[in-house]
């Protein structure tokens, strides 16, 4: 029961956070647009790291409340490969994470039932512009950095808790930008199901290959990097 449990704080979450994607570029060129800067990239950039700042600050706050729900299977796998989540298993993960691919498909379904009809064209989930095996090596490693630099921001960078929500959407954004050219990017395989499945691709090899495989293997290895080479000593050890 409390697999299921967390299967739908998953979906729950996965779908909110899927919906909100498209809505922070329109909120990004509607800022910048109201303050005059539309033409000034490094400004319109530093709104959007705001605005991720601010949407991460929420969900983590929700995530909570939903018993420690995720929206992101790398980031779930991340997390247990780094032993962060003791009452985490594979089989448990079995579980979830079909739970967040359809949380994914559901909040593309949902932003395309409301979102006003200018506003369309920019609706586009992650796409591949490399070759096949370009795209699954620039998902993996984007993944990677993205991992690890959230494993070092949370366990041994600063205390206060602002300035590690501005780090976490600085990296966020950073990679963002990195992998445009590539694959979208999206690190994250609930989101790239999601906007497969809309746009009928969700059973070819590009997306297992490239959105899953990919950002699962880059996001393990992040977290037994983090774990064996970066980790903070434990309390025990600090004592001995």
């Amino acid at each position: 029961m409390g697999v299921i449990k967390a299967a739908l704080g998953d979906a729950l979450l996965t779908s909110m956070w899927v919906f909100s994607l498209p809505l922070q570029r329109i909120f990004t060129g509607k800022i910048a647009t109201f303050l005059g800067i539309q033409t000034l990239p490094l400004v319109t950039l530093f709104i959007t790291t705001i605005l991720v700042c601010f949407k991460v600050s929420i969900f983590l706050w929700i995530g909570s409340i939903l018993g420690g729900a995720s929206f992101n299977p790398s980031a779930s796998l991340a997390s247990y490969a780094a032993g962060h989540k003791k009452n985490t298993s594979l089989l448990s993960m079995s579980v979830r994470f079909p739970a967040q691919a359809a949380g994914g498909v559901a909040g593309v379904k949902a932003i395309l039932g409301v979102i006003p009809d200018e506003y369309r064209n920019i609706l586009k989930g992650p796409s591949l512009k490399v070759d096949l095996q370009a795209g699954a090596i620039a998902e993996g490693l984007l993944s990677f950095g993205h991992s690890l630099a959230l494993f070092v921001i949370l366990f041994r960078g600063p205390k206060n808790p602002a300035l590690k929500l501005w780090l976490m959407a600085v990296a966020t954004v950073a990679l963002v930008r990195t992998g445009a050219k590539y694959t979208g990017p999206s690190m994250n395989p609930a989101n790239a199901f999601g906007w497969a499945y809309v746009n009928n691709w969700h059973n070819s090899w590009e997306l297992y290959y490239v959105y899953w495989i990919g950002p699962l293997i880059g996001a393990t290895l992040a977290a037994w990097v983090f774990r064996f080479l970066l980790s903070p000593p434990s309390t025990k050890e600090k004592k001995a």
